[in-house]
C-alpha cells in the first residue's frame, strides 16, 4: 500500500496523512491517532525516497569501516554496536550505509561523503589519540557522534564513552583490596583512546597503594584470545608469577583462563582475573553467577544512545555538542579471590 491508497481508504488527503505520520503538530491527536492505526492494520511503508525528498534528508547514517589487518574497531564488539544502532535507525525510519575503506582513505571517505550527500550524519568508531577525524568532520559541517573519546582533542564534539580510567583504577583497587600485589594488565592497543585511559587508571590504583609501576607486567596487543594464551603463559612461567590479570577484554580472559589451566592452576585460588566485559549477546559472562569478575558495559546499550543521540542532532542542527559518560559496573564472578600467601 502507497500512500495514496492509504489517503482513498481514510478518506483523507495525502498531506493530512503524511503530516500525520510525520508527527506535525496540526495534526490533531485524533486524526493523528486513526491515521497510525490505520497504517499499521494495513502494513503501511513510507516510501524512504520520497520522503527523503520531501525532508531533503538522505534518510540514512554512515558508518565508515577500515579495512585492516590490524584495528581494534574491527573486532566482534562491532557487531553488538551496530545491532543497537541499527535498532534505533529503523524506529526513526533511518538506514545504515557501510563504508569499508583502506585505513589511509579514510579521511577522504569522509569528505566524499560529505559531497555525495549520501548520509545525515556519521557515528566514528575506534578514536585514537588527537584523532584527526573529529576536527575534519567539524570542519566540514557533516553531524557526528563519537563512540569514545580523543585525548588531546580540544574542540567541542559529541561523544558517548565509558568512564574507562575510572572503571581501571576500580577494577584494579579490588584486586589489591584482596591481597594482590603483582597485578598484569593485558591492555588494548594503546593508541585508542580507550586504552591509554585503562593503563592510566590500572596505574593510578598501584600509585595510590604505594606499588611500583612494572613494564614487565603491562601488555598492549590486538585484544584476543591467543593474545591472552601468550601473554599469561610467559608471565606464569616466571620464578616469581603475577597473582592477578586484568584483561582489557572477555575475549582475552578466555585466553588467560586457558593458560592458567595449562600451568595446573586453580582460577580465584592460585591467580585471579578480572576483565572488562562488554555484554555480548553471543558471548555472556556465565548465567546466574558471572564466570568472570568484570567491569561490565554494554556495547550493544551504547549502540542504541550513540544512534539516538546523533539522530538529534540531526533533528536539531544548532544545538551544542552532547556528551554522555556511561559508568562500569563492577559484577563479582568465580574468577578472584585473595592473593595466594
Amino acid at each position: 500500500m502507497n500512500l495514496k491508497q492509504l489517503s482513498e481508504y481514510l478518506n483523507l488527503s495525502q498531506t493530512t496523512v503524511s503530516r500525520a505520520l510525520n508527527g506535525y503538530p496540526e495534526v490533531n491527536e485524533t486524526t493523528r491517532s486513526r491515521v497510525l492505526k490505520a497504517a499499521q492494520d494495513l502494513n503501511y511503508r513510507p516510501n524512504t525516497r520520497a520522503k527523503g525528498l520531501a525532508t531533503g534528508r538522505a534518510l540514512a547514517i554512515g558508518h565508515v569501516i577500515p579495512v585492516s589487518n590490524q584495528h581494534e574497531m574491527v573486532n566482534p564488539v562491532f557487531g553488538d554496536f551496530i545491532a543497537g544502532a541499527g535498532e534505533a535507525y529503523a524506529r526513526a525510519g533511518y538506514d545504515m550505509m557501510l563504508t569499508l575503506v583502506p585505513d589511509q582513505e579514510e579521511v577522504r571517505a569522509y569528505q566524499d561523503i560529505r559531497a555525495r550527500g549520501t548520509v545525515d550524519g556519521i557515528i566514528v568508531h575506534g578514536p585514537v589519540i588527537n584523532d584527526e577525524r573529529i576536527a575534519l568532520l567539524s570542519r566540514i559541517g557533516l553531524p557526528f557522534v563519537v563512540h569514545g573519546r580523543s585525548t588531546d582533542v580540544n574542540l567541542p564534539y559529541s561523544w558517548i564513552d565509558v568512564n574507562n580510567r575510572g572503571a581501571f583504577e576500580r577494577g584494579t583497587q579490588f584486586l589489591i583490596e584482596l591481597g594482590h600485589q603483582r597485578i598484569a594488565l593485558l591492555n588494548g592497543l594503546e593508541h585508542m583512546d580507550f586504552a591509554f585511559r585503562r593503563r592510566k587508571g590500572y596505574e593510578t590504583a598501584l600509585l595510590n597503594h604505594g606499588l611500583p609501576i612494572d613494564p614487565g607486567l603491562m601488555r598492549s596487543e590486538e585484544m584476543t584470545e591467543v593474545y591472552g594464551y601468550r601473554a599469561a603463559k610467559e608471565m606464569l612461567s616466571r620464578e616469581i608469577k603475577p597473582t592477578a590479570f586484568v584483561c582489557s577484554s572477555i575475549i582475552t580472559a578466555i585466553g588467560v583462563r586457558r593458560a592458567i589451566h595449562e600451568a595446573g592452576l586453580v582460577l580465584a585460588r592460585d591467580v585471579s582475573i578480572l576483565t572488562h566485559d562488554d555484554a555480548l549477546s553471543y558471548l555472556e559472562n556465565g548465567d546466574d553467577v558471572p564466570i568472570f569478575t568484570a567491569l561490565r558495559s554494554s556495547v550493544r546499550y551504547a549502540g542504541t544512545e550513540a544512534a539516538e543521540m546523533l539522530l538529534s542532532l540531526i533533528a536539531m542542527p544548532k544545538h551544542a555538542p552532547k556528551t554522555r559518560l556511561l559508568e562500569a559496573e563492577l559484577i563479582i564472578g568465580r574468577s578472584t579471590g585473595p592473593a595466594a600467601s
